[in-house]
């Protein structure tokens, strides 16, 4: 699929944590898209993931500046960014999950594409330390060293702050500063793309979404991106015919052109279990 919308241009990938690693290969050989980096780009500005920097937009809006600044900055028309979100999983409260959000943005065409990618795959954890036994449990079960960690004071202090490590006797040598200095330690995972390889395949997860959305064309002006904007609830129940919160159709809608298509029954049944009817199980 090599849309004439993106063909012979360059697309910058907006990223100073190697992600061009998963996102470059997809844009290039499906769209057939040059890829391009912003050396002077600095994402730090717009957060840190070990909050010495907060982030103050959401994760689209962070991907969305991201791009914005690149083209500023290049002067070129296209850009893709992305901005990862590590915590509680939306529905499994007590799961730990990576939220992946891609933002591209095409100012030649006035078009933006997004896509999400929740993932339970990560190793996203932290713990302050006591001794080198936990250091090392804690090591072990977030994949250490091909995942890096981080080291510092304590969860509240970024005092003595060391990121990146990948090297067994630089975490050795590290705590052991730490505990001579403070007395007290705490680890954490390292979520940036280039020392998480976890993350770096949800990110190339969320490229095939991409991907995908950018070969459903509109059936009317053939703009790429033609995608859901709405899930109706109203599926039947299957016991009384009442309507349920169930999902009954997905609402497609061209960005372009505006125009709008209805499909029906998007998860292949057309009748819901009377278990989630609130007439029959209220």
């Amino acid at each position: 699929m090599k849309t004439e919308l993106f063909k012979g241009r360059t697309v910058l990938i907006a990223t100073m944590h190697q992600k061009e690693k998963v996102i470059a290969p997809p844009l290039e050989n499906s769209l057939g898209l040059k890829t391009q980096l912003c050396p002077t780009l600095n994402t730090d500005l717009f957060g840190t993931f070990c909050g010495e920097k907060a982030r103050t937009e959401s994760p689209i809006e962070t991907a969305r500046s991201k791009c914005l600044k690149a083209l500023a900055i290049t002067g070129l028309d296209l850009a893709i960014a992305s901005e990862g979100s590590f915590g509680p999983h939306p529905s499994l409260y007590f799961t730990a999950a990576d939220v992946e959000t891609l933002v591209m943005i095409d100012q030649r065409h006035q078009l933006e594409f997004v896509v999400t990618e929740i993932s339970l795959n990560t190793n996203f954890s932290a713990k302050a330390i006591g001794n080198l036994e936990e250091l090392k449990d804690f090591a072990q079960l977030t994949g250490f060293p091909d995942h890096g960690l981080i080291l510092r004071r304590s969860v509240d202090s970024y005092e003595d702050q060391v990121k990146g490590i990948t090297d067994e006797q630089v975490l050795k040598s590290h705590f052991d500063q730490l505990m001579r200095l403070h007395g007290e330690a705490y680890v954490e995972t390292d979520m940036r793309a280039m020392h998480n390889p976890t993350r770096m395949t949800v990110i190339a997860q969320a490229m095939d979404k991409l991907i995908d959305l950018l070969g459903r064309e509109c059936p009317q002006c053939k703009t790429p991106g033609f995608a859901v904007s709405e899930a109706i609830p109203g599926l039947p129940c299957d016991l009384c015919g009442l309507p349920t919160r169930s999902i009954l159709y997905h609402r497609f809608l061209c960005q372009k052109c505006n125009f709008a298509e209805d499909k029906m029954y998007p998860y292949q049944k057309e009748k819901e279990d009377p278990m989630y009817c609130d007439f029959c199980n209220p």
